[in-house]
């Protein structure tokens, strides 16, 4: 059965990849750089947002600047890249990837370098019509621009897909392009939080999938 929308778009970080701890002793190495605290996933999950500036400016109680961000921003990659080898697919990735019916594609807020290699060396390409990464020098911007880019490159409109991502960033993302969205709560935001957004949540990919199927 063809879903009413046929294509899904899938996030990458937090959502296929289960970099979750990784993120987290990222984000800790760049705060212990300026003498700042370090927070624990649940933490992390209850707190993050983007732009990634202002969460680390609410985090450390002061004002981060373009500058200062970006020297954050440079360890916190660093960091990322030295661990990144530990990182594993979500449990049922590949089994939520086989249900779905129609056309996927994956776009990501990591450097598009860098993620073209990852999701080959997991054997993933062939599943997707297009894998888009941040093409930026400074990461930690909101993703609705690049989703938009995304389907124009696909050719699609919004109203014929669903994005399934962990985080509110992602879901107006979706509503800033018209297209569905489903939340996974086993990424880097705290269920309670998607819950209150108001948008489908699921708690496995292979339900979120379904869950994307039957959106109007």
């Amino acid at each position: 059965m063809t879903p009413a929308r046929p294509h899904l778009v899938w996030d990458w970080n937090g959502t296929l990849l289960n970099d979750l701890s990784l993120v987290v002793a990222a984000t800790n190495a760049a705060f212990a750089s300026v003498g700042g605290p370090s927070v624990t996933a649940d933490e992390h999950r209850v707190r993050f947002r983007r732009p990634v500036a202002e969460y680390y400016a609410d985090v450390l109680g002061q004002a981060v600047d373009d500058e200062a961000f970006g020297r954050l921003d440079r360890i916190f990659h660093d960091a990322y890249r030295s661990g990144l080898t530990t990182c594993e697919l979500a449990a049922d990735a590949r089994t939520a990837m086989r249900t779905w019916p129609g056309s996927q594609s994956l776009l990501s807020m990591w450097f598009h370098d860098e993620l073209v290699p990852a999701v080959h060396g997991f054997g993933l390409t062939g599943n997707f019509l297009r894998v888009d990464g941040f093409r930026g020098g400074l990461g930690g911007d909101r993703k609705a621009e690049s989703l938009q880019k995304h389907l124009a490159e696909l050719g699609l409109q919004g109203s014929s897909v669903v994005l399934v991502g962990d985080s509110i960033d992602d879901a107006d993302a979706a509503v800033a392009v018209g297209a569905g969205v489903v939340l996974y709560t086993g990424g880097f935001t705290d269920p309670a939080r998607l819950r209150a957004s108001g948008h489908p949540v699921a708690d496995t990919l292979t339900e979120a999938a379904k869950l994307a199927g039957t959106l109007p």
